[in-house]
């Protein structure tokens, strides 16, 4: 989603100021001199409208950059051509490859690449060893974003992540490839397949995905013999580690390192390898601090955790998935791509009252924009702060699965921050997944959304809780509290299955309390046996409970929260390409229209081929899918970084030759604080 904090217009000011040299013109270029003084025009970059605004200080030089962050679709548009030319440095990262599965107890899969890496940042370089390519010359034109999603996992081979690019018309389209899905563990074994970089090949004997120049390495290849573990998959920075003889240490089979850029103004790893799953008992593979937001493995049963997923808006891949006698499951997700452009808007020196995630500059107020973890430092007291505070959202559920629930909603205002560290966590949104698959079609269900918190000594901590996953049929599974609940499944009369319910709560410190939004999912219809009306419910949004299932259509997902006045920038509002579920309760919340400043939407939900699909609440949430149609009806996911749930994947007919449709997944949080600047 867009951030709600960038530059403003006051009186007099040049249309095309800087956000800190608009400071400083507010400042001082008012006063002083005789009365026909005229403060001299201080020399500006472009201006340009999209994505998550950040304005920062580069270190050394005394440089002023604005980026845009893109986390979601959108378009990057120049209306003006500034002093510092016309000059644009991007990142462009793909969505990762998914981890390979093992639905066979057969033994490991190897790890999901990461999504291709390409960057023109000076200084910095491309996956794959590639050098830093040639930035774009820009005119006053329009650039569309393309944000590829990662790869899901499937009963087999890990997906592919998807392309993300920047196109226009006067530039060469710039595209990185999704990651290769990792291999996956059957008999026979499945391969890791190609990609930005390669996913890593599965149980022996198969062989590893290979990446793409300038963007990303190989995976790693399986080790020899049998009884052995998968290869991780390539990332941006290195090779997929091979996998090896079970109980050898250090762990094989890790996924290939990332690559750090400061393009944001903040310097992270991007573009890391999923690891691949183990074939000893319980023991992780690869690591966990592998760089670059690639999930990590466990091994086979009692297994403590599932397959990890990549990272939302780093490109990591997932993570193989490990032998298990008991349950067997998939590998991780691929994260989400990301793009960023950025470019010169001023040279000076300046000193900010805290430092951490996107700053930039809005009426009068200094903005933090977190869409991913990190810290806020603020080395004195501020007063008059305003916090909003945004979990993950749940996805949707499979088989006529109810929608996922929005992440709860945290906001305050007229607060102190003593000077200290803040931790920011921010929660991730739940993972998708397919109906009909598995021992029993209602193996594997919808996934919750992740916290989202802010801890500072005390110690206290301030917490937004994960939106709820929604319900499942034929096992007529409930939706899942949450900081909004999921919504329901369909069931056979006389059984519903219940929206979850909300719970969140405000939550108090010290140094001030933020008020809870969040509201229950709609319960899923029921249906009389035999019958073709199946319509589950909609996810719960942070402004509303979601619709109920009815006899001819599936319940739509509750509207969510407007953000507050403060962080309501025109120039980065979002729009129609964000997604689905954007609108607003004054009109249609379902419509899918342009909405203006929207968080947390119910997921839709899922309905039979004889009504119509539900359409997510205002905020982003998930459009649900169809029942035995093809694959194009598959639910969608929430836009990232707003908390909205995702769509309900409909029922799968394997009987009727439907293949299995994949349930949307959940938009990863946000957190915003703002004080007088």
């Amino acid at each position: 989603m867009g951030a709600r904090s960038s530059q403003s217009r006051g009186p007099g000011l040049n249309k095309s100021d800087g956000h800190l040299l608009e400071y400083f013109r507010q400042a001082f270029s008012a006063g002083g001199g005789g009365t026909n003084y005229v403060p001299l025009p201080l020399p500006s970059g472009l201006t340009a409208t999209g994505g998550v605004i950040s304005d920062y200080l580069d270190s050394g030089p005394g440089t002023v950059y604005r980026a845009h962050i893109f986390t979601s679709s959108g378009t990057f548009d120049v209306t003006e051509i500034g002093d510092f030319g016309d000059t644009v440095e991007y990142l462009v990262v793909a969505g990762g490859g998914a981890g390979g599965s093992d639905l066979s107890s057969a033994g490991t899969s190897g790890g999901g690449g990461a999504g291709g890496y390409r960057s023109s940042v000076s200084g910095e370089s491309s996956g794959g060893g590639g050098s830093a390519e040639t930035a774009l010359t820009v005119s006053t034109s329009t650039y569309t974003i393309s944000v590829g999603g990662g790869g899901f996992a499937t009963p087999t081979t890990g997906g592919q992540g998807s392309s993300s690019s920047i196109s226009g018309p006067d530039i060469t389209t710039v595209t990185s490839t999704g990651g290769g899905g990792g291999g996956w563990a059957n008999t026979p074994p499945g391969s890791g397949t190609p990609g930005g970089s390669g996913g890593g090949g599965g149980q022996s004997p198969s062989s590893a995905g290979n990446g793409t120049a300038n963007q990303g390495y190989n995976g790693g290849s399986n080790g020899p013999g049998g009884d052995v573990r998968g290869g991780g998959g390539g990332g941006a920075g290195g090779v997929g580690s091979p996998g090896g003889p079970s109980g050898s240490w250090p762990e094989p089979g890790g996924g290939g390192p990332g690559v750090p850029s400061g393009i944001t103004g903040t310097t992270r790893f991007y573009a890391g390898g999923g690891s691949a799953s183990d074939n000893a008992t319980s023991v992780p593979s690869g690591h966990a601090g592998v760089p670059g937001g690639g999930g990590y493995g466990f091994g086979q049963y009692p297994n403590p955790n599932p397959s990890g997923s990549g990272q939302p808006g780093t490109g990591g891949g997932g993570a193989g998935n490990g032998r298990d006698f008991v349950t067997p499951s998939f590998g991780g997700n691929g994260g989400s791509g990301i793009v960023v452009v950025r470019y010169q808007i001023g040279q000076l020196t300046a000193t900010a009252k805290a430092t951490g995630g996107a700053i930039s500059y809005y009426n009068g107020k200094t903005i933090h924009t977190f869409i991913s973890s990190g810290t806020f430092v603020n080395p004195s007291s501020i007063s008059d702060v305003e916090i909003v505070m945004v979990a993950g959202g749940g996805s949707g559920g499979t088989n006529i699965g109810g929608g996922g629930g929005a992440g709860g909603v945290l906001e305050g205002s007229s607060i102190t921050l003593p000077a200290t560290t803040y931790t920011i966590v921010i929660g991730a949104g739940g993972a998708g997944t397919t109906s009909g698959v598995g021992p029993t079609a209602g193996s594997f269900l919808a996934n919750s959304g992740d916290n989202t918190t802010i801890t500072f000594p005390g110690p206290y901590t301030w917490t937004a809780n994960g939106g709820g996953r929604g319900g499942v049929y034929p096992t007529a599974v409930d939706g899942v509290a949450g900081g909004s609940g999921g919504g329901g499944s369909a069931n056979t009369a006389p059984d519903t299955a219940s929206g979850g319910a909300t719970n969140q709560s405000p939550q108090p410190t010290p140094v001030g309390t933020l008020t809870g939004y969040g509201f229950a999912g709609g319960d899923g219809y029921s249906a009389t046996s035999g019958s073709n009306n199946y319509q589950s419910g909609g996810g719960g949004g942070a402004g509303q409970a979601g619709v109920a299932g009815a006899s001819d259509d599936a319940g739509k997902g509750g509207y969510g929260r407007q953000l507050p006045a403060t962080f309501r920038d025109p120039k980065s509002a979002p729009t129609a390409a964000d997604g689905g579920g954007l609108g607003t309760p004054a009109s249609d919340y379902a419509g899918g229209q342009s909405g203006t400043y929207w968080i947390a939407g119910g997921g839709g939900g899922s309905a039979d081929p004889s009504a119509t699909a539900a359409l997510g609440g205002a905020g982003g949430g998930g459009t649900g899918g169809q029942s035995r149609v093809a694959p194009a009806s598959n639910a969608t996911s929430a836009v990232q970084n707003t908390g909205s749930g995702g769509g309900g994947a409909g029922y799968n007919n394997p009987a009727g030759g439907a293949p299995a449709n994949t349930s949307g997944s959940g938009g990863s949080g946000i957190v915003l604080i703002a004080y007088p600047s």
